[in-house]
């Protein structure tokens, strides 16, 4: 009757753990926010350059979601950022800004899409820089920036991102504890 209970535990808990190990690899996947370039909407730990929160934020993707529907403008997206993307390249988390056929314009920090200006509540304005650039969006590819935009490098750097790279849209910030209120 013993060994009989200890199995039973040892297939729950294999289960679970196939499970979650599985959920984590292609369905939602946790990424950590390592700079400043999203402050203050997501943070990054002090000491660290302009971050304002003691922890780093931790997000999840939702690495499904782009398989059903076509990623929006203002979105967070985890992403693959090109190699050689701000000397370290590896996985970012930005904000998506411009879409296939777009063209991206930012004159002494104000954003326009097509020539519209965009509207950016989530932009303090303390933290526009005073950069001005035109930059047109590629079919298949989408142009990024940080909320933190004196400090964030994207795509205004390093140039569009291809659809294939696009890991999937922020579901849910998940650390710290204090984020679930």
């Amino acid at each position: 009757m013993r060994w009989r209970k200890l199995l039973d535990w040892a297939v729950t808990i294999g289960v679970a753990l196939v499970f979650v190990l599985v959920f984590e690899a292609e369905v939602a996947k946790p990424y950590r926010i390592p700079s400043s370039s999203m402050e203050p909407t997501l943070h990054c730990a002090k000491p660290g350059a302009w971050c304002e929160g003691r922890f780093n934020d931790r997000v999840i993707a939702n690495r499904l979601a782009y398989r059903f529907e076509s990623p929006k403008r203002g979105q967070i997206v985890v992403f693959h950022a090109p190699t050689d993307a701000c000397g370290i390249g590896g996985t970012f988390v930005k904000r998506l800004i411009g879409l296939p056929g777009d063209t991206v314009s930012e004159a002494h920090g104000d954003v326009s899409i097509n020539g519209k200006p965009l509207h950016e509540p989530y932009v303090d304005p303390l933290l526009r820089d005073n950069e001005s650039g035109t930059w047109h969006v590629p079919a298949g590819h989408y142009f990024f920036m940080g909320d933190d935009r004196e400090h964030s490098c994207d795509s205004r750097v390093w140039g569009s991102v291809p659809r294939s790279s696009l890991v999937g849209p922020v579901l849910l910030t998940y650390w710290p504890p204090t984020s679930w209120f």
